[in-house]
């Protein structure tokens, strides 16, 4: 089957909506050729005027009550205003926003590159407006437009925070290179906040996902099933087709593609706040201590210990990991008497590469806090065991110890216990 008619295919998935709102008088309009208008306005897509240019606007309106994966989008809703109730201090956290001001961001590119050769050919986003979730993208009809496609998106802009999908190191960085282009002719870009969901997706999904697009994520994590989606590595190539064509089918297509991935930011927005905040009654246990952790290295001790004590009963390699964990934030603590049971514990399990890092961190408590030489070559002895039994290729940890070893039998001769 050809490209073109595995894209006509696609026709019956394009989402319907309201046509964006467009100032240009029908006097303008005519001035100004625009290849298959008909076929554009039939897909809510209408044009923006300038100065004998244009770009092409779609418009989408969901109500909050439609589903998309797990969630409906007014679970949104409530995501933001768990933030606002709980004083936790988090990337993610939406303390001090309104739901309205947090706008859901993807562009189209015709390369991965990040120079001034790399062009946008579509931006969208979505945000909250009254009743609804409102979708909009810009589409660049031919590479002279980026004034037109700029200044219709920086008109519309007027939020707090955009949410992104790994945004941070490539869509808002290129939205940057490529406004420093026309700025002399558009607004200027406002200086935004930013959520990355992508760095919080690998937090907490790296143990069970091989790879972390956001399509993966999509299916094994938030429920979402694409069909006939067309793959985002075509896309460059749909678009310099359309550029020679004019027709719109195959951009349609990208368009829908796009449209996916915005809502979808909006479900795992939602999600990862569940799972944060522990709202998500299906959250695994190792989901449980990702976030556990997460918190614990952001220096929020209260909302570690929190989540990571629920996890301790028990010897599965889960257990291990949160009282490892917690190990080490009472250990920051200077809270010894709680540090030093948990290493323990982590020590006599026997897991080879846990069990050497808890007998090191418990040889230095008994050594330096508490003087007991004794133990602290006991368990040092006891690592090099566990290093002596295991494959991994931990020569340095070895060599470590063995300095360790010759140091504590010094201390022990000169003071025994």
């Amino acid at each position: 089957m050809s490209l073109k008619n595995k894209l006509n295919r696609l026709k019956p998935h394009i989402s319907g909506g309201e046509p964006a709102v467009n100032s240009s008088t029908s006097s303008e309009l005519s001035r100004i050729e625009i290849p298959f208008l008909p076929k554009w306005e039939s897909e809510n897509v209408t044009p923006y005027l300038l100065d004998q240019d244009y770009c092409l606007i779609r418009e989408v309106k969901y109500p909050l009550a439609q589903k998309h994966g797990h969630y409906h989008f007014q679970d949104f809703l409530t995501a933001v205003d768990i933030w606002n109730k709980q004083p936790i201090s988090h990337p993610l956290s939406a303390e001090g926003h309104r739901a309205e001001e947090l706008f859901f961001f993807d562009t189209e590119t015709t390369g991965l590159g990040s120079g001034v050769g790399n062009t946008i050919f579509l931006l969208g986003y979505a945000s909250v407006i009254g009743e609804s979730l409102v979708l909009r993208q810009h589409i660049l009809p031919h590479p002279g437009a980026e004034v037109p496609l700029y200044k219709s998106f920086l008109e519309k802009v007027n939020y707090k925070t955009l949410v992104t999908y790994n945004g941070k190191s490539f869509d808002w960085p290129q939205v940057k290179t490529r406004h420093t282009l026309v700025r002399d002719h558009v607004p200027k870009l406002p200086a935004f906040g930013h959520f990355d969901l992508f760095h919080a997706a690998r937090r907490l999904w790296k143990h069970r996902l091989d790879r972390l697009k956001l399509a993966v994520v999509e299916k094994d994590v938030l429920g979402i099933e694409r069909k006939d989606d067309i793959p985002g590595y075509l896309a460059p190539m749909i678009y310099f087709d359309f550029i020679e064509s004019k027709q719109p089918d195959g951009m349609l297509g990208i368009i829908k593609h796009n449209e996916i991935d915005i809502l979808s930011l909006v479900t795992l927005y939602t999600h990862l706040t569940f799972q944060l905040c522990g709202m998500d009654t299906s959250q695994t246990r190792k989901e449980s201590f990702e976030v556990g952790r997460w918190y614990a290295s952001l220096g929020e001790k209260a909302e570690a210990r929190k989540v990571l004590t629920k996890l301790v009963e028990g010897s599965d390699f889960t257990s291990l990991q949160a009282k490892l964990t917690l190990a080490y934030q009472f250990k920051k603590e200077q809270d010894w008497e709680s540090s030093l049971p948990l290493f323990l514990e982590v020590a006599d399990e026997g897991n080879q590469l846990l069990s050497i890092e808890a007998c090191v961190e418990a040889s230095k408590i008994y050594e330096h806090k508490l003087k007991d030489y004794k133990l602290a070559l006991e368990y040092c002895l006891q690592a090099l065991e566990f290093v002596g039994n295991t494959k991994a290729p931990i020569q340095k940890i070895k060599q470590q110890l063995d300095l360790r070893r010759k140091r504590l039998e010094g201390k022990f001769a000169k003071f025994p216990r």
